[in-house]
């Protein structure tokens, strides 16, 4: 287990998970966690973005100790951890309890606000579909870049296109959707320097847009359900799964060769705390 008593301000130990003293809202539903715990681990769409985060960290060294702030039930980090990674979650809601079930090593049930990290003291940072869900993300960045150290690395997914916004962005808490230069410039305005970025899920644009955007404004919007997302998640089989898995064989291995993606439902990005900052 990692001592994260050097490197912040206001955690504290609890029977092998650190707390923060204090807690604040997050823009994530109560029940988003548990939703996911159910799916996530035969949702292709979970699966296939492991695969490219995993990627993409060992293409850019994390360095000493890598934080997954709002990583949910750990999905994403105990595939790092199993990497061989330094890797400690950093969740506020009640995913750090499915984490336990997950046998994470290093867990912190906090925000990072809350959690109060110093300046100057994280290799490496992982937000894994967070930033949309943050107010103010130009403010959130620059918290980011001041308790990364010199050359620290931040690891970004998010949603992409505000074309392709839906009811399913709305009950999930988020605030936007970006494109790579939206957030590019975001990031520069933060004094990060982007080393890579890429699109992926490119084949998954067109029907995001006809069965959700689209079909949402046509017809009457509907609470998302554990049933409909399951149904969208899970593995295809036959030909089709055949094909849909050559086209993620195919994307993955563009991302492992650092190549870009021109296109696709999500952004991949990696950025450095430059250090002439």
């Amino acid at each position: 287990m990692i001592d994260l008593s050097q490197i912040t301000e206001n955690l504290e130990l609890k029977n092998g998970i650190w707390y923060s003293k204090n807690s604040s809202h997050v823009a994530y539903p109560e029940y988003g966690n548990d939703m996911c715990y159910q799916i996530e681990e035969n949702s292709f769409w979970f699966r296939h973005r492991n695969n490219c985060i995993i990627e993409t960290v060992r293409n850019f060294s994390p360095g000493e100790i890598l934080l997954d702030i709002g990583g949910g039930n750990g999905f994403v980090t105990l595939v790092l951890q199993e990497a061989g990674y330094n890797v400690i979650l950093v969740e506020p809601g009640n995913g750090t309890v499915n984490a336990i079930r997950r046998g994470l090593n290093n867990i912190a049930c906090s925000t990072l606000e809350n959690a109060q990290f110093k300046q100057n003291t994280v290799s490496a940072i992982g937000l894994f579909d967070v930033l949309e869900h943050i107010q103010d993300d130009e403010n959130f960045l620059y918290l980011l870049h001041a308790i990364l150290k010199q050359n620290g690395r931040l690891y970004i997914t998010v949603p992409a296109y505000k074309s392709l916004w839906s009811y399913e962005d709305t009950i999930a808490g988020h605030y936007r959707r970006y494109t790579l230069s939206s957030l590019t410039k975001k990031l520069k305005s933060a004094n990060f320097q982007v080393e890579y970025s890429s699109y992926f899920f490119f084949f998954l644009p067109i029907p995001i847009f006809l069965f959700r955007s689209l079909k949402r404004k046509i017809f009457a919007q509907k609470r998302a359900s554990l049933k409909g997302n399951e149904k969208e998640h899970k593995k295809r089989q036959g030909l089709f799964g055949v094909f849909i898995d050559r086209l993620l064989k195919y994307e993955l291995n563009k991302i492992k060769n650092k190549e870009k993606l021109l296109f696709g439902s999500s952004c991949l990005l990696v950025a450095k705390k430059s250090i002439n900052q």
